[in-house]
């Protein structure tokens, strides 16, 4: 065993040495990792992004593209056989339809290579002609990333601390029921070990729809062909010192071993390893509509995501990685739409301040942070109504549950951040005095120009952040 991590350990040093040189003299690799909690954006990030990459015309804020030194882009098959192709095509005919709508969401890791033709600037720009710089996208959901802090987590430690936090949510009544009527030393009747992960399963969906970001096991909500398998049946059970050999509490044990050995490690070897730059999209205004407590276990989720960006606090990442950092990561809140654009200055403190303290912790080594307010996709137009003696800066668009139009005031966000993360600290049921509202929009039906991608808000100033400099 010992033998085999030190082979792969010098074939992923000489892999990562060959690919440098090769995209050094050649064509670079831009390799930018998508990740976000469930219902973030990333479908429709990524399929935006690409679309007005090949369509620049409201891409001004991308240095390259305002320049018109990028001369064409274009898909090409992904290097990497083994991963699933992000379906581009079918989640922009969703958006473009003439009765367009969401594309489904993230179930899965998947990748898609667009080339970019880029004319050189400065100096150079006479001296040698266009060259060809690949952007390898990797689509991946943001739940596999909090599994991060298992792999220096013991079974025992890891219920423990699961049990302890859950105990209060009405949410887990039933799974918190069944595990204490439950022997753990009992011997393994693979009939009860199903009947807890069912069970846990559906606490942890719940605690996602009410507003929880600490659910883990990731692969637990997006299971695909492990569904059923034993790395997926286990649960957390209090701790049994003495529990015998075949017991139902060992058994769990074993297989909460093998869900990291299997599943996490794998996942962080052959594609997390790989990434350069990395965008984390944040539904920070679904977050804010739930409240105080949503908002808190959103900044907790933060923390835990970061932790896959500094490799040095865990031993399995310091050595996969080589020395290998991401160079530069956006954090994004998405959905920018809902809100008259008079806020979104607002909603991006409100950004910087929920990733405050991941940041401060994660002391990034030398890699680039920034936080935006964002829309992928606007679904939305402003408006300004009057109202009770009042100019409200509102938002008119289709809902999404009944189909009518209709202008909406979702709340004034506070220009002071801490009167949001102030109460979601000291644990408060509700804001005192304010009621931030947010409604669910169907996407609008688009005309677009020759040239034009699908509208945006600061799209491109993403992009330009996460790899204008390479372009």
């Amino acid at each position: 065993m010992v033998i085999s991590s030190i082979a792969d350990g010098l074939v992923r040093g000489i892999e990562s040495v060959g690919d440098t040189i090769s995209e050094s003299l050649f064509e670079p690799v831009i390799r930018l990792g998508v990740t976000g909690l469930a219902r973030s954006g990333k479908t429709v990030f990524i399929t935006s992004l690409v679309a007005n990459l090949m369509d620049r015309g409201r891409m001004p804020g991308l240095v390259a593209a305002q320049e018109g030194r990028i001369q064409s882009a274009f898909l090409q098959p992904q290097p990497d056989d083994t991963v699933p192709r992000f379906d581009f095509e079918s989640h922009l005919a969703d958006l473009t339809a003439r009765q367009p709508r969401w594309p489904d969401s993230t179930r899965a890791i998947s990748e898609l290579r667009l080339s970019l033709r880029v004319r050189s600037s400065g100096l150079l720009a006479g001296l040698q002609g266009p060259r060809t710089i690949h952007l390898d996208i990797v689509d991946y959901p943001g739940e596999w990333l909090l599994d991060l802090a298992l792999l220096d987590k013991s079974y025992a430690r890891w219920s423990a601390e699961t049990l302890d936090r859950i105990a209060p949510r009405d949410e887990a009544a039933a799974f918190r029921a069944l595990s204490t009527g439950t022997d753990a030393t009992a011997p393994l009747e693979e009939s009860v070990a199903q009947a807890l992960a069912r069970s846990f399963t559906a606490y942890l969906t719940a605690a996602r729809d009410a507003g929880f970001y600490d659910c883990t096991p990731g692969r637990f909500f997006l299971p695909g062909d492990l569904a059923g398998s034993p790395v997926l049946t286990f649960a957390p059970l209090p701790e049994q010192p003495n529990a015998p050999r075949r017991s139902l509490w060992r058994e769990m044990e074993r297989r909460y071993d093998a869900y990291k050995a299997q599943v996490v490690k794998p996942f962080f070897r052959d594609h997390f390893a790989r990434i350069d730059r990395q965008v984390v999209l944040v539904d920070a205004l679904g977050a804010i509509h739930k409240g105080p407590r949503a908002v808190q276990d959103m900044r907790g989720a933060m923390t835990d995501i970061l932790g896959a960006f500094r490799p040095g606090t865990n031993a399995f990442l310091t050595k996969l990685l080589l020395g290998k950092r991401v160079e530069k990561i956006l954090f994004a809140a998405t959905k920018a739409d809902h809100l008259h654009h008079s806020q979104h200055a607002r909603l991006t403190a409100i950004m910087e301040a929920l990733t405050r303290d991941a940041r401060d912790r994660a002391r990034f080594a030398g890699a680039e942070t920034s936080a935006l307010s964002i829309a992928a996709l606007r679904a939305t137009t402003e408006e300004t109504r009057e109202h009770e003696g009042r100019k409200l800066d509102c938002v008119r668009g289709t809902l999404l549950d009944s189909g009518k139009a209709a202008a909406f005031y979702p709340g004034e966000l506070p220009e002071d951040p801490a009167h949001l993360l102030g109460p979601a600290r000291e644990g408060a049921d509700s804001w005192l005095g304010e009621d931030y509202r947010i409604m669910s929009f169907a996407p609008a039906p688009l005309t677009l120009k020759p040239g034009d991608g699908p509208p945006h808000i600061r799209l491109d100033r993403a992009a330009q952040f996460l790899f204008g400099d390479r372009l």
